[in-house]
């Protein structure tokens, strides 16, 4: 991991005195979607997506003079987060009996994006791909869990959901998280605004809750909060993962447009000289 933050440091550096070096386009924009959101427990459980998974934010885009180089930027996303499982899967014949456990979680990301792109119609259609690495804040978190066997003896007469805000504690969750991102998307450019779709795909790498190695016993959790926290003993590997769909609008701040990509040096004078004996 340290290896991982040294060499995106490096390389965010890089870009950086490439930018301050050069001129071109400068778009800020705002987007907002829904999708889906999800995470690859392992041990493997039975779980279903969550689906309607808001995200909103704020985006800045350089797009320097070489244009096969791409555009480089960074996000400031809010995102809705979070996995829903069986914990009881096995007992129940039927899948449509499946009770399932919930949890919600509200992020902030901040991605760091490539963008190679390509225009069309006269440089008034860009279309393009987006690679990211993402760093992100877990700074609220709910549950909602509708499997009665996870609530042991403080189950209450006639109750089969249990739902509330979600404690993250330091023992057991993690705030901080790191991942990928890729995806793509076409904007319309205006004179100098721009409207657009994407899609985007979140790969977490980083578990938002800590290992066995870590927090090996949940006892406390099922003793004292037995319907916030269902596992016996915390998962391997919780990482999540979002699938969003969005729409942009942003505005170009270089009032030059794209004539600057066209502008060829003049050719220098080439001198022969002749040394003659």
């Amino acid at each position: 991991m340290k290896r991982f933050f040294i060499i995106t440091s490096f390389a965010l550096s890089a870009l950086l005195c490439n930018i301050a070096t050069a001129e071109a386009q400068h778009v800020v924009a705002v987007t907002t979607g829904t999708g889906m959101a999800t995470s690859r427990l392992y041990p493997a459980q039975e779980t279903r997506p969550i689906w309607g998974a808001w995200q909103a934010g704020v985006s800045w885009r350089y797009y320097s003079l070489p244009r096969f180089v791409g555009g480089f930027g960074i996000d400031l996303d809010w995102m809705q987060r979070g996995f829903s499982y069986a914990p009881y899967a096995s007992i129940y014949e039927d899948k449509k009996e499946y009770k399932y456990y919930r949890r919600n979680v509200n992020t902030l990301m901040m991605p760091i994006v490539w963008q190679p792109h390509f225009y069309l119609f006269k440089n008034h259609l860009r279309v393009y791909l987006e690679a990211a690495v993402t760093f992100s804040y877990n700074f609220a978190s709910s549950f909602e869990n509708g499997e009665p066997y996870t609530f042991g003896s403080q189950i209450n007469s006639g109750e089969t959901v249990i739902s509330g805000k979600y404690n993250m504690r330091s023992e057991r969750d993690n705030r901080f998280g790191y991942g990928l991102a890729g995806g793509g998307g076409i904007d319309i450019l205006v004179k100098q605004f721009e409207f657009g779709v994407r899609v985007r795909y979140d790969f977490g790498y980083s578990d938002i809750l800590k290992n066995r190695n870590k927090y090996y016993d949940n006892n406390l959790d099922q003793q004292n909060y037995p319907a916030e926290n269902p596992f016996w003993y915390t998962p391997l590997r919780s990482p999540l993962d979002n699938l969003t769909f969005s729409i942009r609008v942003g505005f170009r701040f270089n009032k030059a447009g794209f004539d600057e990509w066209f502008y060829k040096p003049p050719k220098r004078n080439k001198q022969v000289i002749k040394f003659a004996l």
